[in-house]
């Protein structure tokens, strides 16, 4: 089959959708169908377009089998809310005439945030009349509200209308999580509209390994105990948390933290290390993803981190990483949100009260000083990912759901594939 997708983050940005979208993609052509895809400039995360692709408008390529047709965005590397909602609306303009551009797609996979886009993403549906699949990712405005970011009331309005037109007008809704599931059901989404298909992680890229590596070596981790954090950091992560905790453990010379991500948000967490002392801390920008395995598996533990405010269905995508990692977890998370039910039901790792610097350093600590406990926190998170979360389930139901689409356009899935739920 043909298909489209709309994703505003793709290859080669390390980190968020844009490797999961790109698995995706190069996965169904080698399933044989035929993919191209509708994204922006590559700017992600630094917030800056990359030197090989500023000052154009349009760009064609193709990598792995798939085509993309990339455009222009109005991108500031330090966005208040105006700048991200031209961001969006740059977005949605200038990614028009390129979707235009190339054969008539069978099926549009779209992907949101960001919210805007699925109204270019609906008219071309409604012009080459095919079903569109909202891929959600994370369920706005409510991230935005619970965080601080958004608070006009006429911003919000314009944003729920935004939601709903969304949710309406896409044929399919595919969903991370079952917290999302039960979110959109109570704003009066159909249930038999719904699929749940969690993301994935590529078990034969991220796989156990042997802890003393490159990585270790080159950054002076040999013999310590490491904890790896690695991703983005935002205000729904507080990794303020992470570095008190550090601080608190910094008596134990053998126990580092090392912290992955953008280097803008590392410049400004530099200097909270520095008001709590934290010396232990070591802070890295993003690394390229062929030295993702190495990296994952260096650490002795890996950390996952949100503030007690997160939206609970929220779904963080390094968890399956981390699991596949065989490597135990920490989440300082919401006791009662997705992420936690997540990872007690894998089994591989521990959970404590997000914004606790205590509880952080104390099941550091824990682990650290039972390393049998840290080795079948990992044997068992590994098989977990091994049993829900390949990639080969994944893309197979994908498949299913365009099959499923396609077949019957206008059904609006009367009836629910037996994979609706993964938890």
């Amino acid at each position: 089959m043909h298909i489209l997708i709309y994703s505003y983050n793709y290859y080669p940005e390390p980190i968020g959708i844009a490797p999961l979208m790109t698995e995706l993609a190069e996965g169904l052509v080698k399933q044989g169908h035929e993919v191209r895809v509708i994204t922006g400039m590559p700017n992600y995360p630094q917030r800056q377009i990359y030197d090989e692709y500023r000052g154009k408008w349009y760009v064609t390529e193709v990598h792995n089998g798939v085509t993309i047709q990339r455009c222009y965005l109005r991108v500031k590397s330090k966005p208040n809310l105006l700048d991200r909602l031209l961001l969006e609306m740059s977005f949605v303009f200038t990614s028009f005439p390129q979707a235009l551009k190339g054969w008539r797609p069978d099926v549009i996979l779209l992907t949101v945030p960001p919210l805007l886009v699925s109204l270019p993403a609906t008219l071309l549906g409604w012009l080459y009349n095919c079903p569109v699949i909202l891929n959600v990712q994370d369920i706005l405005p409510e991230a935005g509200i619970r965080v601080g970011l958004i608070r006009n009331k006429w911003m919000i309005h314009a944003l729920e209308a935004l939601e709903k037109f969304a949710y309406r007008s896409a044929h399919t809704i595919s969903v991370i999580s079952e917290g999302f599931v039960d979110n959109l059901v109570n704003k009066g989404v159909p249930k038999n509209k719904i699929v749940c298909i969690s993301n994935w992680v590529n078990l034969n890229f991220i796989q156990p390994s042997l802890k003393e590596n490159t990585f270790r070596t080159v950054h002076q981790l040999d013999g310590k105990f490491v904890v790896l954090y690695s991703g983005n950091i935002a205000l729904t992560q507080g990794l303020e948390t992470v570095v008190e905790a550090a601080a608190k453990l910094r008596h134990i010379p053998e126990i580092v933290f090392a912290i992955v991500g953008e280097s803008q948000a590392l410049e400004r967490l530099q200097k909270y290390c520095q008001l709590c002392d934290a010396d232990n801390v070591l802070l890295l920008p993003l690394q390229p993803r062929e030295k993702l395995p190495q990296m994952l598996a260096a650490a002795d533990v890996g950390l996952v981190v949100q503030k007690r405010n997160v939206i609970s269905f929220n779904m963080p995508s390094k968890i399956p990483l981390l699991l596949a990692s065989g490597r135990p977890i920490i989440a300082s998370v919401p006791g009662k949100g997705t992420a936690a039910k997540a990872i007690k039901k894998s089994g591989g790792g521990i959970v404590v009260a997000p914004e606790s610097p205590e509880a952080l350093a104390s099941a550091i600590m824990d682990l650290y000083k039972n390393p049998k406990k840290a080795a079948t926190l990992a044997q068992k998170g590994r098989e977990f990912a091994v049993e829900r979360y390949s990639f080969e389930q994944a893309i197979a139901r994908y498949e299913s759901v365009f099959d499923s689409a396609i077949a019957c356009p206008e059904s609006r899935l009367n009836v629910v594939p037996k994979f609706s739920s993964t938890e």
